[in-house]
């Protein structure tokens, strides 16, 4: 019985982040395009769900809104790093200084990995190389000591993608 549960809510946030999508994309609404995307939407969601929602559902609204803010936090940090590269480059000296980084991360859930390597590739100035989730590990192309040192030293990144996905 409980996997069946576990299921159906995989199928409810799968299809109501599609057909959220579905209006963001669209963005016509009238009852022809509202109704196709439902359909559309939920066929997804059916045959779809697991690789979006995976086991059952433990602490999904949780991780969905800590998610949510965190990507609002994201942005703000791609902002403030179009900021810091857009200065190097106009800068007369070009105070670029490029590094290949690496550390490693107590993350170790797929997702929780690939939120960490996709934010630190979305953020100017930072590449991810290389990820190994057995140990944890990432190699990063960062483009001056300050992008690398905001992963190596202040690591604010990791923690609040910690804090996403629960894994302190």
């Amino acid at each position: 019985m409980k996997g069946k549960e576990g299921k159906g809510f995989g199928i409810l946030v799968t299809f109501c982040v599609m057909f959220l999508f579905w209006l963001l994309l669209s963005g016509i609404f009238d009852a022809f395009h509202v109704i196709a995307g439902v359909i559309c939407s939920a066929i997804v969601a059916f045959i779809s769900h697991d690789l979006l929602v995976k086991g059952k559902g433990e602490k999904m609204l949780a991780k969905s809104f800590r998610f949510f803010i965190y990507i609002w936090w994201e942005l703000w940090q791609i902002v403030l790093a179009n900021f810091d590269v857009a200065y190097r480059v106009l800068h007369p000296k070009m105070p670029i200084d490029p590094r290949i980084i690496e550390f490693d991360t107590s993350l170790r859930s797929d997702f929780a990995l690939v939120t960490l390597a996709n934010s630190i590739t979305l953020t100017p100035g930072t590449i991810t190389i290389l990820v190994d989730p057995e140990k944890g590990k990432f190699w990063v192309h960062a483009i001056a000591k300050k992008p690398a040192d905001a992963l190596l030293v202040d690591k604010t990144m990791q923690r609040k993608v910690a804090d996403v996905y629960m894994e302190r």
